[in-house]
């Protein structure tokens, strides 16, 4: 019987690899065709791909918490009748091929070579020295110094190694199932390049990395959790910001009088309509407009080639809070809807991501982001940038606060917005003028009609 081998497929968004979180099915099982079979992690959030084919599962070839690039073999399927002979073949198969797994093979379309971009000002000709030494290279790993063709590694980890200008084809594993982790490649950068390799030449890039920490001890009481899935992403993502925005936090009071009011008159309509009416769709409309007067901050950034991306639609990341940790779905072309529209889509969104059912197509290519904790939303924050973007919006808690109405002090309903920019993109007075016209069309909400085409 014939046997298709199922790969991880491209599931787009520059996602080169992804982080096998859960097999649903296991070796012998019958699935059909679109069944699910596995959940996947991306940078961008877990999917769960189904089964191409019908037949019976023959051979697993990943296993969990593995990450697994673009391209390579996920499962072995047995097609037709007599699957069950074709399944013992293969695992037949699998248990002879010792020893443990080696580092995937990537895919095709990857690169032979990972070097540093073009910030990391490695020069033409040096790229071009690396290739040339290959054979060397070749040569200094038979004897005896490391060399793999093919290393496995996350995104995070492939970014620091071009940050600090190293091969990965040379660093030797420490992590499970061969992989590369952040600390082996630290290592290798500070202890000399041993083994004689050939590497790109760079320059240290501000806010280089730190050494690498040193263990933390723990005791027999406490109990230790892998960084996985969705956190994992997250730990990786905030570092990253951190690590290559330059971060500055803006902070504005907003006068809440006329949002409550407006939002008042609209909330019967909207509920007539089945549309539960808070005060988010106003405020992505406000920053919607506000990003029409000040195009520059809808803009991602593209480090590897020290660009510029100025996006021509206006997509913005409602980030949300689930069991599993913090995700980014994407209200796509917020400035052709209409605040009821834009309402059902942010309920949609957030239902199907506390679900885990966010689609694929809601994730990634927002050019802005609204992030806001609501009752526990405190006073201000001072939000991470989501990069590649260059700003973002936090909404906090809106309080009952002391305000100046004329020259009288009264009781006032407030908020204070807080907008933190990437200040390398984001001048001081244009993250300001941002901040202040949001402002203008919250407490002018009447602005948002006339805005209307």
């Amino acid at each position: 019987m014939s046997t298709f081998e199922f790969k991880l497929p491209d599931i787009g968004e520059g996602v080169s690899e992804g982080e096998i979180v859960n097999w649903l099915v296991k070796v012998g099982d019958t699935v059909a065709a679109d069944q699910d079979m596995v959940e996947v992690m991306t940078d961008k959030a877990t999917v769960t791909i189904g089964a191409p084919k019908a037949g019976r599962v023959a051979e697993l070839r990943a296993q969990q918490g593995e990450v697994v690039p673009v391209g390579k073999v996920l499962v072995v399927l047995a097609l037709g009748e007599g699957a069950g002979a074709s399944e013992s073949v293969a695992s037949a198969s699998k248990e002879a091929a010792a020893p443990a797994p080696a580092a995937p093979v990537a895919p095709a379309a990857a690169p032979a070579a990972p070097v540093a971009p073009a910030s990391t000002a490695t020069t033409a000709s040096a790229v071009g020295d690396l290739k040339d030494n290959l054979p060397g290279l070749n040569a200094a790993s038979a004897a005896g110094s490391y060399f793999e063709e093919s290393p496995l590694a996350a995104p995070a980890t492939r970014k620091l190694a071009r940050e600090l200008g190293v091969d990965l084809r040379q660093v030797r594993p420490t992590g499970s199932s061969g992989r590369v982790t952040p600390e082996d490649v630290r290592a290798f950068a500070t202890s000399g390049r041993k083994g004689g390799a050939s590497a790109a030449v760079t320059t240290p890039s501000p806010g280089a990395p730190l050494p690498p920490p040193a263990p933390v001890a723990s005791s027999a009481a406490d109990q230790r959790v892998p960084i996985r899935g969705i956190r994992k992403r997250v730990y990786e993502s905030m570092a990253r910001s951190k690590h290559t925005a330059a971060h500055f936090t803006y902070v504005e009071e907003c006068n809440c009088e006329a949002l409550i009011a407006s939002r008042t008159r609209a909330k019967d309509f909207a509920e007539k309509e089945g549309v539960r009416l808070n005060y988010l769709p106003f405020i992505v409309k406000s920053v919607v407009q506000a990003l029409k007067r000040h195009p520059m901050l809808n803009t991602v950034v593209d480090d590897s080639t020290m660009e510029m991306i100025h996006k021509g639609g206006f997509d913005i990341g409602i980030a949300t809070a689930t069991d599993a940790g913090l995700i980014v779905p994407v209200l796509r072309n917020a400035d052709r809807l209409n605040l009821l529209e834009i309402a059902r889509e942010i309920e949609r969104l957030a239902n199907e991501a506390r679900a885990g059912k966010t689609r694929r197509e809601d994730l990634g290519g927002s050019s802005f982001t609204i992030t806001s904790l609501g009752k526990l939303g405190g006073m201000f924050a001072t939000p991470v940038v989501n990069y590649p973007e260059v700003a973002i919006l936090y909404i906090p808690e809106m309080k009952k606060l002391p305000v100046v109405k004329g020259d009288q002090v009264v009781v006032g309903n407030v908020l204070h917005i807080s907008l933190s920019f990437d200040h390398r993109i984001i001048d001081g007075h244009i993250g300001a003028a941002f901040a202040q016209e949001v402002v203008s069309f919250l407490e002018n909400p009447d602005r948002l009609l006339m805005e209307l085409r």
